[in-house]
């Protein structure tokens, strides 16, 4: 969809507070928008959809008990290491087999 706008104009919004409001999404990101909407299809008592500007802005309520932000540390190259390793030794136990 061409919405002539630039890229750093399309955002990702999450409305979080402390009450027991749902939380509300709204964004132009369409990896995201795709999740959501086979979320809302699929659970529509916990996720719905709330608005579409029809300039590529979607707007969802969510459960707040569903919701969930998760921030990752950095791998150590110890652990890209032992990954590697990992990966190679099931990659050749499947050349044997």
């Amino acid at each position: 969809m061409i919405t002539n706008k630039k890229k750093n104009e399309k955002t990702t919004e999450i409305y979080f507070d402390e009450t027991p409001a749902p939380v509300v999404i709204r964004t132009h990101n369409t990896a995201l928008k795709k999740r959501l909407l086979i979320f809302a299809k699929k659970f529509p008592n916990i996720c719905r959809l709330t608005d579409d500007d029809e300039l590529g802005y979607l707007s969802f309520e969510i459960d707040k008990a569903r919701f969930s932000i998760r921030i990752t540390e950095p791998y150590t190259e110890e652990r890209r290491a032992l990954a590697r390793a990992k990966m190679n030794e099931i990659n050749n136990k499947e050349d044997i087999v």
